[in-house]
């Protein structure tokens, strides 16, 4: 296709017009015209040269129109150039071109959804590759046999002729021979632009030169609506709204242009430019990339990639960026050496390893050392220690012989040899350590102290530390804390303390220093000390009230100094001590599991996962420019697609607010993957408090100690909350023993609702236990008793057998005054344990209340049943006064006064002796005030009743003896 200039030379002119006159700026387009021209004619030469053949086609058709056989052949002919142009276009990189009613000016615009230029033509280009790939695959793909797939059968193929033939060669004499088909492009096939095209090119680019902006532009609108393919005319237009100040339209205009011609890669670069001064980053990523692939050895490029992406926090595809580098400039060690730093903070070592290994064995002789160390750093980190050696004695031997190694490289060497456990090589290398050299070589000294003190060899670790107690260029608080812990380790607790206590007067807020130091103190039973050490200090409330809005916990916040604090309280009996210290943090633990539980926020996608989905398909709308190409993904598969990039323009909004708000502020911004991806809750306090079994006896102690200094309510909610959420982590005793605490604390407090939980659940499963249903019964008699009817029904509908249920469910309805249910209840128990004293009172006195109904008609039979079982009771309690008692009651009830009377005389007569109140497990949680002796006789009861009785028959002066003898304090 004929140009008038290429773009940087167009542009170049066009940017210094302001330093040349007038006619000789026309004299030169004018000369540029003439070329051009010259050049298109002989192109033409060129083209009908090459086209003989078409030539002689031509102007047959034009002497003979009537030929049938010669239009025949035409058509033939057209087929072959046809398929010979799709065969060129599946092998030629893809050019992009308008065909049909397309509008070129609708890609200058932004549409209604909301999609750029670029991303129309990034999606042009895609479906263009996509089907291509497929064309590709399809002419490769093989039969069953192995063999090429079969062509469709055309009767031209075979060499006999058929009748048509016969008969024109007898009329014409002749038979034009089949031209042999070609692979690639027939030459001449491009088309030519037309002299008017090129003048009116001329023209406007003229009214461009003299600034007359405004006439020059319909008439290039006029050459694309003409010849939509000509990337001049874009160029042009670019250019012009460009000098009027329409930048953005300027762009789109560029961004056609450059993709009619995608091998210009200065315009690249210059789109790339002018979209970052746009603030489009996704555009200037997208035409940085492009120009990448438009000059692939513009290694600038390909840096300012690399930093793109380090900037955005995308480590991965930062490191593949400068191992490109690196590829094209193989003596660019600091463009490998930085992919080896990129792919460390993405973990993966075994990449680091590998290019590093490339470049030694690419440079035998004379490999850069510093690469030597960081693969030999790669190889420790892996503890590969042995590999690693290897790696610098080789380097002793080929790099440097004859040489000295760097000290770096040497103390690597000698910490190897300390972890493969041979000390006297090791301290060979470490020899280069002097009191002379301690303050150029202060960090390799601590490395190889810390692998000392790793591999156990305290002492020699010690001897190094010490080295660097005089040197003001290290961290004195991590160095007196090391020699502090070396001390620790060789029983030297004195001079452990006393470097401890240093290392915390150099950085008060080292927790492991305070851990440390707290741990030797108690060795030497130094425990109110430690809890000194570990306690807030006396101004902490002013402290925290001046951080700058809680950025920085104060260490005695910290979870570890808390859980060694609780342990100490727990050791000396310290109870409210150890609940203050311990309680918030399990509390704040087991809210915060809770809420995750029942909350669970959405899955979120990596970056990566988003980016792979966007690069199938950005968008897809069935109504715009590109509609005769088919879709390369399914719906789903674009529906995906376009929220992922709505997600990634979000995200990257974000990201760059945030670092505005950052710079804006004067704090220096670092980008992280983590900033994206925030986590929706804050991490628990302690979060291994539902998984580690040590935390799971804390909970315990915790729920006892709550327990004894009567917070009960506490104490049920942390015993609910881990059992909801670690039941399955627990074991079968820890959950035992936090059920029945719980409902042991239930009976003890009003409104117990999470008691009932614990109390059904023992129930559950010790249906038939006697102390199972006390503990239940005593927490109904705390609430409404309506509420437990239907757990009482499914007890009984699945164990009918089980006494204590029917029993508490014939007291039930005795509260309810309903006797007659209540009796049968009772009856039932009654057959299952007869010898039973209790159940035999309780029938009883059920007949007894229901004989003194109105409804009932046999009164006196049901009488003498309640007594019957009364007897029965006195009976198996060997005539104790309470069973006396209670007959006495049962008469005096229904008006059998005499025999009540007598049986009163009798509980008047027997001398009870105190025996303690029968209590359930635990009942003692709650203090109880001391009984004054003879609570177990009921000799004022039975006074009392017997002196109603003397006084309702006259006797008054023997009811006031009785009152005065037994009633009287």
């Amino acid at each position: 296709m004929a140009r008038i200039s290429s773009f940087a030379g167009l542009e170049g002119q066009l940017l210094n017009i302001g330093q040349m006159g007038e006619e000789e700026m026309i004299g030169q387009m004018g000369e540029e015209e003439i070329r051009d021209d010259e050049l298109n004619n002989q192109k033409e030469t060129v083209e009908l040269a090459s086209e003989s053949t078409a030539t002689e086609d031509i102007n047959m058709n034009q002497a003979e129109d009537s030929n049938a056989e010669e239009e025949d052949d035409d058509d033939d002919e057209d087929e072959e150039e046809e398929e010979e142009e799709e065969e060129e276009d599946s092998e030629e990189p893809y050019t992009l071109r308008f065909e049909g009613d397309i509008d070129p000016f609708a890609l200058t615009e932004v549409d209604a959804f909301g999609v750029e230029p670029y991303e129309c033509l990034e999606r042009m280009e895609n479906e263009y590759e996509a089907l291509a790939a497929k064309k590709r695959k399809a002419n490769l793909s093989y039969n069953h046999e192995g063999m090429p797939p079969e062509k469709k059968l055309r009767q031209e193929d075979f060499p006999g002729a058929n009748f048509e033939e016969l008969l024109a060669e007898m009329t014409y004499g002749m038979r034009r021979k089949r031209k042999i088909k070609k692979r690639g492009r027939r030459k001449g096939s491009k088309r030519k632009i037309s002299p008017e095209i090129t003048r009116q090119l001329g023209d406007a680019t003229l009214l461009y030169a003299h600034g007359r902006y405004e006439e020059a532009i319909p008439i290039l609108r006029e050459i694309i609506r003409v010849s939509p393919n000509l990337p001049d005319s874009y160029h042009t237009l670019g250019l012009i709204y460009n000098a009027i100040g329409d930048k953005m339209r300027s762009v789109n205009f560029y961004m056609i242009a450059v993709h009619l011609t995608p091998k210009d890669a200065s315009l690249w670069k210059l789109l790339v430019t002018w979209s970052m001064e746009l603030g489009n980053r996704e555009q200037a990523w997208y035409c940085l990339d492009r120009a990448i692939r438009a000059d692939p050895e513009d290694v600038s490029l390909r840096y300012h990639r690399a930093s793109v992406h380090v900037e955005l926090g995308n480590y991965q595809k930062a490191a593949e960026s400068y191992e490109q580098i690196w590829q094209l400039r193989p003596k660019n060690v600091e463009a490998l050496k930085t992919a080896a730093m990129m792919y460390q903070r993405c973990s993966q070592h075994e990449r680091i390893v590998s290019i590093l290994e490339e470049y030694l064995r690419k440079n035998p002789k004379d490999a850069d050392l510093s690469v030597v160390h960081l693969l030999a750093s790669m190889h420790m980190l892996g503890n590969a220690h042995e590999k690693a050696l290897h790696h610098i004695e080789y380097a002793q031997h080929n790099y440097s012989a004859g040489k000295d190694l760097p000290v770096e490289l040497l103390v690597q060497a000698g910490i190897c040899h300390v972890h493969l456990g041979n000390m006297e090589k090791a301290q060979a290398f470490f020899g280069v350590f002097t009191h002379e050299t301690v303050n150029d070589y202060s960090h390799l000294i601590i490395e190889a102290a810390d692998s000392l003190m790793i591999a156990k060899h305290h002492e020699s670790a010690l001897k190094y530390y010490l080295m660097l107690e005089g040197n003001d260029g290290v961290n004195k608080g991590l160095l007196y804390f090391n020699i502090g812990r070396c001390y620790s380790f060789l029983s030297s607790t004195t001079q452990a303390i006393d470097y401890f206590y240093t290392a915390l007067h150099e950085r008060e807020d080292n927790i492991d220093a305070r851990l440390e130091l707290v741990s030797v103190l108690l060795l030497v039973d130094k425990e109110d000390e430690a809890i000194s050490v570990l306690s807030p200090p006396s101004d902490s409330e002013s402290r925290v009230d001046g951080t700058s809005d809680g950025v920085m916990n104060p260490w005695w916040t910290d979870k570890n100094i808390k859980l060694k604090l609780c342990y100490i309280y727990k050791s000396k009996g310290l109870t409210e001590a150890f609940v203050d210290a311990i309680f918030p943090l399990v509390r704040e633990t087991l809210f915060l599991e809770t809420i995750q539980r029942k909350v669970r926020p959405k899955k979120k996608l990596p970056k990566s996962e988003l980016h792979k989905r966007v690069e199938v398909l950005d968008e897809y709308q069935p109504d715009n420019l590109f509609q005769g190409f088919r879709p390369i993904a399914s719906s789903s598969d674009l529906s995906k697609a376009s929220r992922a990039k709505k997600l990634l323009r979000k995200k990257a909004r974000e990201r760059e607010e945030r670092r505005a708000a950052a710079l804006a502020a004067g704090v220096e911004w670092h980008s992280d993957e983590s900033d994206d991806d925030s986590p929706v809750y804050r991490e628990p306090p302690l979060p291994n408090l539902l998984k580690d079994e040590e935390h799971h006896m804390l909970i315990v102690d915790l729920c006892r100690a709550l327990v004894s200094v009567q917070r009960y309510w506490e104490a049920l909610e942390i015993i609910t909350s881990t059992l909801k959420l670690a039941q399955n982590n627990l074991t079968t005793d820890k959950q035992e023993e936090l059920r029945s605490l719980g409902a042991q604390i239930a009976y003890n407090i009003d409104g117990p609702t999470n008691g009932w939980d614990c109390a059904r659940y023992i129930i559950t499963q010790n249906p038939y236990s006697f102390a199972a249903w006390n503990i239940y019964y005593k927490i109904m008699l705390r609430s409404r008793l309506d509420k437990h009817n239907k757990f009482l029904l499914e007890k009984l509908a699945k164990h009918e057998d089980c006494v204590p249920a029917l029993l508490i469910k014939g007291h039930v309805f005795t509260m309810h005054s309903q006797h007659q249910v209540a009796a049968r209840y009772y009856l039932k128990a009654y057959r299952l344990m007869p010898e039973n004293a209790l159940l035999n009172l309780c029938a009883g006195t059920a007949l007894i209340n229901l004989a003194l109904g109105l409804r009932l008609h046999n009164k006196h039979q049901c009488v003498l049943q309640g007594l019957a079982f009364l007897y029965n009771n006195l009976r198996l309690s060997d005539n104790s006064q309470e069973a006396l008692y209670n007959l006495a009651r049962a008469y005096h009830h229904v008006g059998l006064i005499s025999l009540a009377a007598t049986c009163y005389e009798k509980v008047l007569a027997i001398h009870q002796k105190d025996h303690p109140i029968p209590k359930l497990p635990n009942d003692g949680l709650q203090p109880t005030h001391d009984l004054k002796p003879g609570y177990c006789d009921l000799k004022r009861e039975a006074a009392y009743n017997l002196h109603l009785i003397y006084k309702n028959s006259g006797a008054m002066d023997l009811a006031r003896q009785l009152l005065k003898d037994h009633c009287t304090l």
